[in-house]
């Protein structure tokens, strides 16, 4: 029988889920029961990973790709670590994983019925950033977001029980403005590893080049860009918002508390005129409750 105890994670496990509190959002508040809070930090831990992987910043030492086998020659090669990581993933499926993380995900996938699908898409689109550098259409922004972000949510409801086609769809749009938020905040950082995901097409339309984002400060034309990006993006999120009001109790305060973190960061790009490029504006505590009071009243109103 497999041993399915929560996993005591290493140093490196616990630095990697020590970054939540950086989030725009709270991932796992403790207003919520304590086995919720325990899954969604397990899920949490493996989204995180998984992303350091792909973006090349697991910690110093290795002991990360240790745990997946993958030896010190191949430990910078972030396609093998994923795909190492990928093959660890199925073990949570139908075996003992290797990386704590991993070990640690299994009793949540055991005891919320998750499916492989969601985890497989986050390791897509890590994968897809060591290929894809630019998009060319908004369209094809949110086919990526599809995988890095939407997946996410869906884990989410899946931990909480509470999926059904309707609240999918608009946990997706929230989730999408999320990362689209993500993106604004991280412009100069992302342009450092050679991405950029502001769509090409809209970088024509206000006349940016790449130059104009290697700047210290945003000029008027980046500024422009940046703010119609972010009006897309608080679209999505007042378009989510029914998802808030679908749901009952604590898991509403926590759906509230994601959306509210998305339009606080949001605030938080306005107020610094748009320029992103001397570095990501954060939400403050006092927007983030703002914003999440006027989620609820929007999500009562709309329920």
């Amino acid at each position: 029988m497999t041993d399915t105890r929560q996993a005591r994670p290493d140093a490196s496990s616990r630095a990697t889920l020590g970054k939540a509190a950086d989030e725009n959002f709270p991932v796992a508040p403790f207003f919520l029961p304590r086995a919720w809070r325990d899954d969604l930090m397990a899920v949490y831990g493996f989204a995180r990973l998984v992303d350091d992987i792909g973006d090349g910043d697991l910690a110093p030492g290795g002991s990360d790709a240790r745990h997946l086998g993958v030896g010190p020659e191949h430990a910078d090669d972030r396609l093998a670590v994923l795909d190492a990581f990928e093959t660890d993933l199925h073990r949570v499926f139908d075996g003992t994983p290797h990386h704590p993380l991993l070990r640690a995900l299994q009793p949540t996938v055991r005891r919320c019925g998750l499916r492989p699908e969601p985890f497989l898409g986050l390791i897509a689109a890590n994968r897809q950033d060591q290929l894809v550098r630019r998009y060319e259409t908004y369209d094809d922004l949110l086919a990526y977001c599809e995988l890095s972000a939407n997946t996410v949510g869906r884990l989410v409801l899946g931990i909480t029980g509470t999926e059904t086609p309707e609240r999918i769809r608009r946990s997706d749009e929230i989730c999408t403005a999320l990362q689209i938020v993500e993106h604004l905040q991280d412009v100069a950082e992302d342009l450092g590893r050679d991405r950029i995901y502001l769509p090409a097409e809209d970088l024509k339309r206000f006349h940016v080049t790449e130059s104009d984002l290697a700047q210290p400060t945003a000029g008027a034309s980046v500024r422009a860009l940046i703010a119609f990006q972010a009006e897309r993006a608080r679209e999505l999120l007042h378009a989510g918002t029914p998802l808030v009001g679908s749901v009952h109790g604590r898991l509403r305060l926590l759906l509230a508390g994601f959306t509210a973190g998305g339009l606080a960061a949001l605030d938080a790009v306005a107020d610094a005129g748009f320029d992103v490029l001397t570095g990501p504006p954060k939400a403050t505590k006092p927007s983030l409750m703002r914003q999440a009071g006027a989620v609820l009243l929007r999500a009562r109103k709309e329920g």
